[in-house]
């Protein structure tokens, strides 16, 4: 392949331009799955927003087009229940003309505990909807995809990769399960296998493991916490929402188009020590 002449390469623009392209974002209007559906309507893609509720989705889908302003669109999914997912592809389907760009899996409900507290029920939840629930949605979705050489990203954790601190964890209320750690472990996994497996399709499959990006609420109930996890990072702070639009640009992109099967961790340096 003959070396690029940069006065004909594409610009780092149109790498990044998601213009005529759509999104589906599954979990789209929630802390993090909502940043992400923001940063590819600003680069110019339609947005599907999909979570359990669709009234937050319609509101969460105006707040998008008053900003950048296109066909964005709100549906409804239980990534728990196999015949919602599939419910949710064939009207994705239906509004999409059967084809899609990209696939963002971002949804996420779980209860926090410790390992003496966790209990079978609660040990499942967490791996039906933070891993099984997006085997079923990528599994729904590859038709779709692979007539667009689509792409899937996928959040994953830091948790996924390392152990918590047991330390910095002052209450059940705050600790993270360990059922969390094991679901998201497995979203990497799964990640690096779809991108062997779906590659003679043109898709491309990569993970975000985010670090630390408390709630709000648990910003202001637990402050003593929140410097103890400032403490813990070499960046000396807790994540802010944006700080997830660059790693999803990227990889939602052209800019991504030699990147499959890796997971990115925007975590402030967590994993480092």
């Amino acid at each position: 392949m003959p070396y690029s002449n940069p006065e004909t390469a594409p610009s780092l623009a149109q790498l990044m331009s998601l213009k005529g392209r759509t999104a589906l974002v599954v979990g789209g209007a929630g802390l993090l799955g909502g940043e992400i559906s923001h940063t590819l309507a600003e680069l110019g893609a339609r947005v599907i927003v999909a979570s359990r509720s669709i009234d937050k989705c319609r509101e969460f889908v105006a707040r998008i087009a008053r900003r950048a302003p296109g066909q964005h669109e709100a549906l409804s999914v239980d990534i728990t229940n196999p015949a919602s997912i599939r419910q949710l592809l064939e009207d994705t389907s239906k509004i999409t003309g059967g084809e899609l760009d990209i696939l963002v899996n971002s949804g996420w409900s779980g209860r926090k505990n410790t390992f003496e507290s966790i209990s079978d029920e609660d040990w499942n939840l967490d791996i039906e909807v933070c891993l099984n629930g997006v085997f079923r949605t990528v599994k729904a979705a590859v038709p779709l995809l692979a007539r667009k050489k689509g792409n899937i990203v996928s959040i994953a954790s830091m948790y996924g990769h390392v152990a918590p601190d047991y330390r910095m964890y002052d209450s059940e209320r705050f600790a993270n399960p360990p059922s969390y750690g094991a679901a998201k472990a497995g979203v990497i996994q799964l990640t690096k296998y779809l991108s062997s497996f779906l590659a003679p399709q043109g898709i491309r499959a990569n993970c975000i493991s985010p670090g630390p990006f408390p709630f709000e609420s648990t910003q202001k109930e637990n402050p003593d916490f929140i410097e103890r996890l400032k403490g813990k990072n070499p960046t000396n702070r807790i994540g802010s929402p944006p700080d997830i639009k660059g790693a999803a640009a990227l990889l939602c992109s052209d800019a991504g188009s030699y990147i499959t099967g890796q997971n990115i961790c925007v975590d402030g340096g967590w994993a480092v020590w």
